[in-house]
């Protein structure tokens, strides 16, 4: 648990520091996340995905959404859905906060054999709630599995 500790730290490091220049924190980081993931992606999935209030989603969104990051649009067939897009501004937002976690990911996979990563992949979605794992389908996050 000790590894696990210290590899969560530095790879939220740099992206942290950064969401903390523009007034951000890590739950402004995770909706964008999800947002350039899968744009369009409606408010409910997110809530599903993050396991959060509406409440904590409606500041956090809201923030998003005054500063030019995301906007909402209605589902074009149910007015009442809320559909989640990043703007450019979000999407080169959401680049720079990446960049770094992905070559950081890169740089500890890349001596591995592939059978390795493969393994390493299964572990991750074996830390995942049981009841979770077909979101993480949907999502297309299990594809290289």
């Amino acid at each position: 648990m000790g590894l696990f500790f210290f590899a969560y730290r530095d790879f939220v490091r740099d992206a942290d520091a950064l969401l903390e220049r523009q007034g951000f924190g890590r739950a402004h980081h995770r909706v964008l996340y999800f947002v350039n993931l899968k744009p369009g992606l409606p408010v409910a999935t997110i809530l599903d995905v993050l396991k959060i209030t509406k409440q904590s989603l409606a500041r956090v969104l809201r923030q998003l959404i005054d500063n030019g990051y995301v906007e909402q649009r209605t589902g074009p067939s149910d007015r009442r859905q809320r559909l989640l897009y990043p703007t450019a501004k979000g999407r080169e937002f959401f680049e720079t906060l990446s960049a770094t976690q992905a070559s950081r990911i890169e740089a500890a996979l890349a001596p591995l054999p592939a059978e390795a990563r493969t393994m390493i992949l299964k572990f991750f979605v074996g830390m995942v709630e049981t009841g979770d794992r077909p979101l993480l389908t949907r999502l297309h996050l299990t594809d290289s599995l």
